[in-house]
């Protein structure tokens, strides 16, 4: 019998590649819980193609409630942090707290992320919070640093293959913002 796994998703180009790597070892359920992504209609986008291609593949979906306003809060600020500072690691705790969460309230064996496979994701930051979650809820954190052996450059190019929708920007509106002032 597979270990259960619980893998937070942010997208379908950021999970392509991570799901092809664990569908062989583990009984994995989707879980999309993104309450930093806006506007809501690139919310809406993002959930609805990781969902279709979760069905397509035979892989359960689970969505978490869409909390933007806890979000904002939580962001206030936070709003002039660069890229890879405090409003990401406070994104990043909200996300894996909710999914290490419901993990060890639905019984999984452990739960995941896909967000290190950006190279605009400090995995060390994502690693820390990851194992620091694992150990207050006495739960498995599956610490993987998925861009390690090309794993975004293959995932760019099976998200290619896909046809999926690629974003230019993480998700939150003020990355969304930077980028554009670039």
């Amino acid at each position: 019998m597979k270990p259960k796994l619980l893998l937070h998703s942010c997208c379908a180009p950021c999970s392509i590649y991570v799901l092809d790597q664990l569908a062989h070892d583990y009984d994995l359920t989707i879980f999309f819980y993104d309450p930093n992504i806006h506007p809501r209609k690139e919310y809406l986008l993002r959930r609805d193609e990781i969902k279709n291609y979760a069905k397509k593949i035979g892989v359960d979906f689970v969505e978490g409630e869409y909390e933007s306003k806890k979000w904002f809060d939580m962001a206030k600020g936070m709003e002039d942090e660069p890229e890879k500072g405090k409003r990401c690691d406070m994104c990043f705790d909200l996300r894996l707290s909710k999914t290490a969460a419901k993990a060890k309230a639905e019984k999984y064996d452990m739960f995941a992320t896909v967000l290190s496979i950006s190279p605009h994701k400090d995995y060390k930051k994502i690693s820390i919070i990851g194992n620091k979650l694992a150990d207050q809820l006495n739960i498995d954190f599956l610490d993987r640093d998925w861009k390690k052996k090309d794993g975004f450059k293959i995932g760019s190019k099976m998200s290619k293959e896909e046809g999926f929708y690629r974003q230019d920007y993480c998700g939150c509106i003020y990355s969304q913002r930077d980028k554009n002032e670039h």
